[in-house]
Parts: structure tokens; sequence; C-alpha cells
């Protein structure tokens, strides 16, 4: 195997919602915060700095986890741990410097080049990512992290309900993309998410503007409803074309 053939690799993606509405001092804060939460995360997953890769992408982490490393492990984390961890650090923080994550878990082959890691099944992550559902999930809910995950790792091992990851808490989605829809399960989706007759919708609380006096979102309806406005994220809009990624970009806009 050469350096430049495709391997087999878990793909992980954080993303710290809202954070171009901060000030570069708010910015660094909460680039560190969440990188002290990924760590944490794959440490507790059983994922040393030997199993994994990463990438800067300014406001979101992307890891690339060896296969061997336990997935089920990786997710007990993101649904347990990982909420716990920004749930604390939340409370003692001022509300500008709260931070709120998107994630998705995903595998496939990916391919490194002259300039990073390329491969279809990292751009259906990425895509994943930036898509509506999952950035409207994170703001009709009341937990500080919104998780999906792709149709290979739901098939692989969410469906079989291993300890500490439910299927049942898994919904179908798909997401526009310039390729057609993709599929995905969503975690817990929002109230206005929910199938006829699923569970009954619990409480949401409105999305969190962290500028300070800021007031609510606009067009925000309590009580578990959608939530309207502006929203800001790590990238407006829809991901298209191919990605590529390499350690020297910054944010995407």
């Amino acid at each position: 195997m050469t350096d430049t053939d495709p391997v087999s690799r878990t793909i992980l993606l954080l993303d710290i919602e809202r954070f171009s509405d901060r000030d570069d001092v708010e910015q660094a804060y909460l680039r560190r915060m969440l990188y002290d939460v990924c760590d944490g995360a794959l440490l507790t997953a059983g994922v040393d700095e030997t199993l994994r890769l990463r990438e800067d992408r300014g406001d979101s982490v992307m890891e690339l986890i060896d296969p061997n490393a336990s997935v089920v492990s990786l997710l007990r984390t993101l649904l347990t741990d990982v909420p716990a961890r920004l749930r604390t650090m939340n409370r003692m923080a001022s509300s500008s410097a709260q931070m709120r994550l998107r994630a998705v878990v995903a595998s496939g082959y990916v391919k490194r080049d002259a300039f990073g890691w390329v491969g279809s099944q990292l751009n259906h992550a990425c895509r994943l990512l930036d898509g509506e559902p999952l950035r409207a999930s994170l703001r009709e809910r009341p937990d500080d992290l919104a998780l999906c995950v792709s149709d290979a790792v739901y098939e692989g091992v969410v469906c079989h309900s291993h300890t500490g990851v439910p299927a049942d808490e898994f919904k179908r989605i798909t997401v526009p993309s310039k390729n057609g829809e993709l599929g995905a399960w969503l975690h817990r989706p929002a109230p206005s998410e929910q199938p006829a007759g699923g569970p009954v919708p619990r409480t949401g609380t409105p999305e969190r503007d962290v500028r300070p006096g800021a007031g609510p979102a606009p067009g925000t309806h309590f009580g578990g409803g959608a939530i309207g406005g502006d929203n800001h994220g790590i990238s407006t809009g829809q991901v298209t074309g191919n990605i590529h990624f390499d350690a020297g970009r910054g944010e995407r806009r």
C-alpha cells in the first residue's frame, strides 16, 4: 500500500453552532473548548492519538479514526459523555462563550492527495453536517449537541441497539444535495420532526442568541415549535462540489 491508496476510516465531524457571530476573542476560546471536548470524548471512547488523524476546519474539526476503534464506544460517548461535558461547561460560561455542537459519524474510504483528504463518503458526511435537518434539530432541542449518522453506520452498528446506543432513538432523514437526496439517521429528532403517532414531543427551548444584549431569535415559537430567523453556522447554504481537506485552510464561510 502506498501513501495515496484509499484507506477505510470512521469519520467524525464536530461543528460549533453560530461560530461566526462571535468576536475573535470568543472564537479563540470556543476553538480551545472544541478541542478539549473532542480530545476528552475520543479518549473516553478508547481512541488515542495513534488511532486518529485530525484536520482543523476553523469552526469545526474532522477526525479520521482507525476502523479497528470501537464505533459503539464512540457513539455511546457522543450520546452521553459529550452532552454532559457541554452542559457542565455552558453552566459556567457567559452567554457569548457557550458552545453547542452538530456532530456526524460516518464511515468509508478516504484518500490523501497533495492537499489533504478526499473521498465521496467524506463529501457525504460534510453535506450531512451542513444540511438543514441537523441544523434545525440543534436549534429546536434543549440539548447542546445534535447527532446524525450515515446509512452505513446505522446499518452496521446502530440498528443492532448495542448497550447505550438505542436504535429506536434514531429517525431516518434525507438531506438534499446536488447529487440527489442523501440518507442519514438523526438522533432524537426535534419535536416538529416527529412522525405522526410517534413519541410525545418534549418542550423545546429557543435558539440562544449569544451576542450580549440580544433578545430571542426572530420567529421563535416556544413549546417545541419551529424556530425561524437567520441560521448562522459554520457554512451558509448547502455544500456543493468535491471537498478537499487540508490543515492550511481557514474556516468555511
